[in-house]
């Protein structure tokens, strides 16, 4: 699993995998986690650490948090790689949800005559990858709203400034969580507001995750900072005039208009639409930096599947909130969420609320 964990905005949108292979002797022999999209898979990297290393892998246990895959995409089948390296046991943590394989590695593996035993490690390897999962299964991306607020739940004054309730400690993790997504995901207001470039700055990024803007009425500023990284920056718009489209586009982004289907809302975006169009294009995991009408829509429409939020120790009384939606008639009528975790980042509190019954898929 530590392997796995390396291949964290490396691997995507494949899923984040390690694999150890442990000779006869009990001796590791080769190690690997999964690549970048089009190189080799964790199996593959632990076969050529073992020849690397001198060692064979013939008569090896092979331990892997993901089932070998069994079908030609970008790489060949990793169950066939391991059978030809002579491996003799696999232990896997978990039975690939891709319908392409989804048990067939795993078949594969036994007919060439290899024990195989499958669940050490599910959980853990399914939370990893939980957004793999998601799409595999739900045909959506996992969504993860990202909040810095006061303790009253404040996001910004009145006056829209912001910078910066929470510390440098809480804002850096947050880049670490900007990482591992496949998407940051946006709305025209924070783009107007604040002019963000929202994306990672960390030395040890592999790649900066492609940027998504929820732009209604296409309003993107040309000259928006958000341009200014190299990434690909898609914008989502209900209605456009052609010179506003021939002027973004030229300045690289990619517009998809998406008008929504529910009536008397034909100006803004079908946002449950969008994801489905994030989904098709491989996304993962979506990260969330938006303000409080783009939090509140997607809260409200049920698209939300778990909030990380950074609490400062302070109070700010009036001000902008986490998010617009309701008003509620009853408590029973509130977004019920439990907490995966609390942490102390720097002097502010991190939270990752999820809400209930979202993973259960």
């Amino acid at each position: 699993m530590a392997l796995a964990r390396r291949a964290i905005g490396l691997s995507e949108p494949n899923p984040r995998v390690g694999c150890v292979l442990v000779g006869a002797s009990g001796d590791i022999v080769g190690c690997g986690h999964t690549q970048g999209v089009g190189g080799p898979h964790a199996e593959i990297m632990a076969l050529r650490d073992a020849q690397d290393r001198g060692q064979s892998a013939r008569g090896a246990t092979a331990y892997v948090t993901l089932e070998p895959c069994s079908h030609h995409g970008r790489t060949a089948p990793c169950c066939d790689a391991l059978v030809a390296a002579g491996v003799v046991r696999v232990v896997a943590s978990i039975t690939d949800p891709n319908p392409m394989v989804a048990g067939q590695g795993l078949a594969r593996l036994r007919l060439a005559g290899i024990d195989v035993v499958v669940g050490p490690g599910a959980a853990e390897s399914r939370e990893l990858n939980i957004g793999f999962f998601s799409r595999m299964v739900r045909r959506m991306p996992w969504v993860r709203l990202k909040v810095a607020a006061s303790l009253d739940g404040r996001t910004a004054l009145d006056n829209g400034a912001s910078q910066w309730i929470t510390s440098a400690p809480a804002r850096a993790d947050g880049h670490a969580w900007r990482a591992r997504a496949d998407v940051i995901l946006t709305g025209i207001g924070t783009v107007r507001d604040d002019d963000p470039r929202l994306d990672v700055r960390l030395d040890t990024v592999h790649r900066q995750p492609r940027l998504v803007v929820v732009d209604s009425r296409l309003e993107t500023p040309v000259r928006a900072r958000l341009f200014d990284p190299p990434r690909s920056v898609t914008l989502y718009a209900a209605s456009a005039t052609p010179e506003r489209l021939q002027a973004l586009v030229a300045r690289g982004a990619h517009v998809v208009q998406m008008p929504s289907r529910a009536p008397g809302t034909e100006s803004k975006v079908d946002l449950q639409a969008m994801l489905a169009d994030l989904a098709r294009a491989e996304t993962n995991e979506v990260h969330v930096e938006a303000g409080h009408k783009l939090n509140g829509s997607l809260l409200r429409e049920g698209l939300v599947d778990e909030l990380l939020v950074y609490l400062a120790p302070k109070l700010i009384g009036q001000g902008r909130s986490m998010a617009e939606f309701g008003p509620l008639c009853t408590l029973q009528d509130s977004l019920a969420l439990h907490f995966l975790s609390t942490e102390m980042i720097g002097p502010d509190l991190r939270i990752l609320a999820r809400v209930v019954g979202r993973d259960k898929f």
